[in-house]
């Protein structure tokens, strides 16, 4: 098939690559000249695994291309994938869709025939009504245009295993048995053969689909960290509990690992989107627990000040810390709402001389906060460090050796905000070890 990607960040750029890898010829669309250099080059301007591999290889046999022209992307194909992102309104809790009804209003006028727009973008439940009304208004092919809802359930540090292999395919129509259901099975047709379970449903439903996911495993991230509190408070173990709980069918341990809590550009942004949609709705207390969820997660970061404090006998001022971790979570340079770079932040204004290191998000974190002070290499950022904070989980922070740290540190303590350290190791190594939940 011919597809277009209207969009190409990070779910733009990973869906039109994943699109050429299933066989399809594929032309991804965005405003941003440089992105749209950057990727006919081969290369994404973000960090995520497998993706330039992808990206190089595709755009050489000449199956990817990227072009900043509307015109041309309506030419190009008959389906025409929305993926431009939806942040969170400044100052809001609402998502910003001017980006998504841009877009749409941009793409409509060049729609001259039979075209499906199916958008992957994270959205408010209400809104496919209203990208329908912008094609009715603005597409001279109106009656010939479907629109289609499939959202993406991408984890950033698999976003491509997440989209050539995902757990479940979700594909939302106004009626039944459109041809735009038509396309967009030939479109996945490989992924479906593969086996993946296919719901096809109504617009609202899958429309739901991404929020609702999100406010459920932000909720169990949340609610093993309230636990956590309990047995900080009690002297219990909580990863020992989580294993515990997780051996429950119904619960499962996969996504309740307790420490510093969830970040990034979707979790938090998601969970606060889906509350305020559901004010507009007359149903905010339907999520009321979301808001306790949102607020164990901040209670997570504050917590781990509270345990630096403690570290250095209550005072942080003029003191050397050190913090492995910037971006969000590993395997990926994003640094949005970080929880490492927010303690990272919060112990500069009190006071703390603080050092970041990170496999690929220090660029990015030196540009939103020049304040902090930055060193590569693991080993050498703990040169003369007063503490030690472990705050983004990279494998390869587990594997350095404690033995090495101890010798160049001012005082061998270090808080585990992880929970992914051998403390037995590092203690007999001659730290003292602290960790989030833990004794």
């Amino acid at each position: 098939m011919r597809l277009t990607v209207v969009g190409c960040g990070y779910l733009g750029a990973t869906h039109a690559a994943s699109m050429a890898e299933l066989g399809h010829e594929v032309l991804g669309m965005d405003s941003d000249m440089d992105k749209v250099a950057a990727l006919n080059s081969g290369k994404a301007p973000f960090h995520e695994r497998d993706l330039d591999e992808m990206l190089a290889r595709h755009t050489a046999s000449g199956h990817l291309k990227f072009t900043s022209s509307y015109t041309e992307a309506a030419a190009f194909a008959d389906l025409h994938f929305i993926a431009v992102g939806t942040p969170q309104l400044p100052g809001k809790h609402a998502y910003d869709l001017s980006h998504l009804f841009s877009a749409v209003r941009q793409l409509a006028p060049h729609l001259k025939g039979p075209a499906v727009v199916a958008v992957k973008s994270t959205v408010p439940v209400g809104t496919a009504p209203r990208v329908r009304d912008l094609l009715n208004e603005f597409a001279p092919a109106a009656d010939a245009i479907e629109v289609a809802w499939n959202p993406e359930f991408l984890r950033e540090s698999s976003a491509v295993e997440d989209t050539l292999r995902p757990d479940r395919l979700v594909l939302g129509f106004e009626t039944e048995h459109s041809w735009a259901e038509t396309v967009l099975r030939q479109c996945f047709e490989k992924i479906i053969e593969a086996g993946t379970p296919t719901i096809v449903t109504d617009w609202a439903t899958a429309e739901l689909a991404k929020a609702s996911a999100n406010a459920f495993l932000a909720t169990k991230i949340s609610f093993i960290n309230a636990i956590a509190e309990v047995c900080e408070a009690s002297g219990a173990d909580v990863t020992t509990l989580a294993d515990i709980l997780g051996h429950d069918v119904r619960i499962g341990r996969r996504g309740m690992q307790p420490g510093l809590g969830f970040g990034g550009g979707c979790l938090p942004k998601d969970i606060r989107g889906f509350m305020a949609r559901a004010d507009e709705l007359g149903v905010d207390q339907a999520l009321t627990i979301l808001r306790e969820v949102d607020a164990i997660n901040n209670r997570r970061r504050e917590r781990m000040i509270d345990l630096a404090r403690e570290q250095l006998d209550g005072n942080l001022t003029g003191k050397q810390i050190t913090i492995w971790g910037a971006a969000f979570k590993p395997n990926t340079d994003d640094i949005r709402d970080s929880p490492a770079l927010a303690v990272a932040q919060k112990l500069h204004e009190l006071g703390a001389t603080v050092t970041v290191t990170d496999p690929q998000a220090l660029d990015n974190a030196r540009k939103t906060h020049p304040e902090l002070n930055y060193i590569d290499d693991p080993i050498a950022a703990v040169q003369d460090a007063d503490l030690l904070l472990h705050l983004t989980e990279w494998p390869q922070f587990s594997h350095v050796d404690p033995h090495r740290l101890a010798v160049r540190a001012a005082s061998a303590k270090v808080i585990d905000g992880r929970g992914t350290l051998n403390a037995d190791t590092w203690r007999e190594a001659g730290w003292t070890v602290r960790a989030l939940g833990r004794p």
